[in-house]
Parts: structure tokens; sequence; C-alpha cells
């Protein structure tokens, strides 16, 4: 009686192990969701540098003086 019983609790541990293992076996058999990690993503495509051309570095200097001169100015004006 008492080794029927626990062959009983064997088997029935032993269904729940392939229930588990075959769910396991599921999840890594489905196609992956969503986006792609980085390793897969950067060597799909080469990564460009965007180059500024000479005239567009002047312009950009010329702006950012501009701003800094009239921060500077309302700084002093706030100074006095």
């Amino acid at each position: 009686m008492i080794l029927q019983q626990i062959v009983a609790v064997l088997t029935a541990e032993r269904n729940l192990l392939d229930r588990a293992i075959a769910a396991l076996n599921g999840i890594s058999t489905q196609p992956r969701r969503g986006r792609p990690p980085k390793a897969v993503q950067t060597s799909a495509r080469p990564k460009r540098r965007r180059r500024m051309s000479a005239a567009a570095r002047r312009k950009l200097s010329r702006l950012l003086k501009q701003r800094w001169a009239q921060g500077k100015m309302k700084l002093r004006a706030k100074a006095r």
C-alpha cells in the first residue's frame, strides 16, 4: 500500500516535470517579439557619422556667439 502511494506521488511529480519541460521547449521555439538586441541591430547596418559643412559650422558659430552675447547683456542689466 505504501509503495503504491510512493509510486503515485513520483508519477505525479514526473507529469509536472514533463509539462514544465514541454512549456519551456515551447517558449524557446516561438519567434521573438519586439526590438532585436543591440548587437544584432548594429551589425545589420553600419553607423554613419553626420558631418557638418564649413558654411554650416560658421553659421552655427555666429548664432551661438549672438546667443552668448545676449545672455551676457541680460546678466549685466540685472547686476545694475
